[in-house]
C-alpha cells in the first residue's frame, strides 16, 4: 500500500471522528455567519445559548442537519487532500534531495515549498469536493418553525390528530440537490467556489505552520534525547490546535462570504441579502454590516475549528502509525514464511 494512499485513508478517519464530535457546532457557526438580521445579532447569545434554542425550537436533529452529506463530504475532502498532499509532498522532497545533491540547499523542504503542497492539494480538493458542502450549508441553514400551541377555542376530538400548519416538509438531501438545480442549474453546485478556493490558504497555512512546529519540535527532541525524534498523541493535539488558530483568525472573513453564497438566498425583493457573487457579497456586507458582519460567530468558529483540527490530526498519525505497524508485521510474517 503506497504512502499517499494510507495517508488519504487515515485524513478521511480522522475527519469523520473530527466532525461527529464537532458537528452541533459547526451548524450554530453557520447559522451565526449567514444571520441578515441585525436586531438578532445585536442580542450577542453565547454558543451554548444559541444551541439550547435550537434544540428547543426546533428539536435536537437540527443540530445535526446535514450530517450525512456532511460526513461524506469530509471523507471525501480529507482522503482526496491527503492523499494528493502526499503525491505533492513526495515530489517536493525528491527535488529537496537532488537539490542537495547538486549543492543547493539541505535536503529538506523549505516553509515555501510546503505552502505550493498545501495550494495545489487545497485546490484539487475544492474543485472536486465544493457541491457537496453546498449542500450541507443549506441543511444548516434552513430553520424549522418552532410549534405552536393549538387555540384554546377550537376543540379538537381526543382521537384526531392536530396539524401543525407552521411544520415545514422534510428538508432532506434529495430537496436541496433538486432545489439548487431548479435555482441555477449545474453551476449551482459550484456556488462560493471561489472564495473558497481563496480560502486554500487556510489549510495551507495550517499545514506549513503544523509541519514547521512539528519540524522544530523533532529536531528538539533529537538534541535532548540523543536521536529520538518520537512526538506524542498530546503533543501532535496541541500543535495541530496552534496551526488551526493561526490559519482561522487570517482567513475568517473570506468563511463568511463563502457561507453568505451558499446559503439560500433571499426572495423578499430586498437586495441587502440578495448577493449576485462574490464581490457583490463583499461590498454589500461592508455597506450594511460594516467590517463586524465578516467576523459573525468567529469565536465559535475557533471552537469547532480548532478542536476539529487537533483532533484530526491526532488520530490521522495515529492511524497511519498503527497501518505501518500492521504492513511492517505482515511484511515480516511473510518473509518468514516464504519457502527456501
Amino acid at each position: 500500500m503506497s504512502d499517499a494512499l494510507i495517508n488519504g485513508l487515515a485524513g478521511a478517519g480522522g475527519g469523520i471522528i473530527a466532525q461527529l464530535i464537532t458537528y452541533p457546532l459547526q451548524t450554530v457557526n453557520t447559522r451565526q455567519q449567514t444571520e441578515r438580521d441585525e436586531k438578532k445579532a445585536k442580542r450577542k447569545h453565547g454558543t451554548l445559548e444559541q444551541m439550547c434554542q435550537v434544540v428547543k425550537n426546533e428539536g435536537w436533529g437540527r443540530l445535526y442537519s446535514g450530517l450525512a452529506p456532511s460526513i461524506v463530504g469530509t471523507a471525501c475532502s480529507q482522503g482526496v487532500y491527503y492523499y494528493f498532499y502526499q503525491i505533492f509532498r513526495d515530489r517536493a522532497e525528491a527535488i529537496a534531495r537532488e537539490n542537495k545533491r547538486n549543492g543547493v540547499g539541505d535536503g529538506s523542504v523549505g516553509m515555501l515549498s510546503s505552502l505550493v503542497v498545501a495550494a495545489l492539494s487545497g485546490c484539487t480538493n475544492v474543485l472536486l469536493t465544493n457541491p457537496i458542502w453546498v449542500v450541507v450549508t443549506r441543511m444548516q441553514t434552513h430553520t424549522k418553525n418552532s410549534k405552536k400551541t393549538q387555540p384554546s377555542h377550537l376543540s379538537i376530538a381526543p382521537d384526531e390528530k392536530a396539524l401543525d400548519p407552521l411544520e415545514c416538509p422534510p428538508y432532506g438531501t434529495g430537496h436541496v440537490i433538486q432545489e439548487l438545480y431548479d435555482e441555477a442549474g449545474i453551476w449551482g453546485f459550484w456556488k462560493g467556489v471561489f472564495p473558497t478556493l481563496i480560502m486554500v490558504s487556510n489549510p495551507s497555512m495550517q499545514f506549513m505552520l503544523y509541519e514547521t512546529m512539528l519540524k522544530k519540535l523533532k529536531r528538539k527532541r533529537a538534541l535532548v534525547k540523543q536521536g529520538d525524534t518520537g512526538v506524542t498523541a498530546l503533543e501532535i493535539f496541541l500543535l495541530g490546535a496552534l496551526a488551526k488558530l493561526g490559519a482561522t483568525v487570517v482567513t475568517y472573513p473570506l468563511l463568511v462570504v463563502k457561507s453568505r453564497l451558499q446559503a439560500k438566498q433571499s426572495t423578499t425583493g430586498d437586495k441587502r441579502h440578495h448577493y449576485e457573487g462574490t464581490l457583490d457579497a463583499i461590498l454589500k456586507m461592508i455597506r450594511y454590516e460594516g467590517l463586524h458582519g465578516f467576523y459573525k460567530g468567529m469565536s465559535t468558529k475557533i471552537v469547532q475549528s480548532v478542536l476539529a483540527a487537533a483532533v484530526l490530526f491526532m488520530i490521522k498519525e495515529e492511524l497511519v502509525r498503527g497501518a505501518r505497524m500492521l504492513l511492517t508485521k505482515g511484511g515480516r510474517s511473510a518473509g518468514r514464511t516464504r519457502p527456501a
